[in-house]
């Protein structure tokens, strides 16, 4: 699964070339794929947990089914809140009805993308119990590659000597590669779930 990437090595271009990958993907197979990889994710559902998911933009994986069972089997569901000039999330309840007269509390504009924000009680990560991240890539070491912002290794670096919460990465299968181009700061994850299943990421050291 852990595909060797070819003629790129910058996070720039390994960007570019995986979103490329996961937007080529067929709408069938897309949603197959987002089926079976939201099955898979299921089992982390306890009830009285707190879960953070993301908002899915673009071509990124959706979580729907995902947050309807959580929700259903009595599991706390947030999204990430950001603060105007801080790379540090907070989290907050996702509603329960998100459409009709449901409004955002705001929108934060980012690349041209709209991420809801909601309003609520917020908590930091280290009262989370499971966080799952958006990616653009992962490789066999669980090192992630996210839009760039930040926001997700900073939030995860200040939960060290706290309570971490479980790391899931989560997107397609078309994602996954053997290695990426990483910093120090950039944090592992602890499993990549996808179509073809849940992965744990094993005790390799670069």
């Amino acid at each position: 699964m852990f595909a060797p990437l070819e003629n790129v090595s910058n996070k720039k271009d390994v960007r570019h070339y995986l979103r490329q990958l996961r937007k080529r993907q067929p709408e069938n197979s897309r949603k197959i794929a987002e089926k079976r990889a939201n099955h898979y994710l299921k089992p982390w559902i306890k009830r009285g947990k707190r879960i953070a998911v993301y908002w899915a933009i673009g071509s990124e994986m959706r979580l729907d089914s995902f947050i309807q069972a959580a929700q259903q089997r009595g599991a706390y569901i947030y999204l990430p809140y950001i603060e105007p000039h801080s790379l540090r999330l907070w989290f907050t309840p996702l509603p329960t009805k998100i459409k009709g007269s449901l409004k955002p509390e705001r929108q934060r504009v980012k690349n041209k993308l709209h991420i809801p924000q909601f309003a609520g009680k917020k908590i930091r990560a280290d009262r989370l119990h499971t966080l799952v991240l958006p990616m653009v890539g992962i490789d066999q070491h669980g090192y992630r590659l996210g839009q760039g912002g930040g926001y997700y290794d900073y939030t995860l670096a200040s939960c060290m000597g706290k309570r971490v919460p479980q790391k899931i990465a989560f997107g397609f299968a078309c994602q996954a590669v053997a290695e990426l181009p990483c910093e120090p700061h950039d944090m592992r994850m602890d499993y990549f779930v996808c179509e073809k299943g849940v992965i744990k990421i094993g005790s390799l050291k670069r």
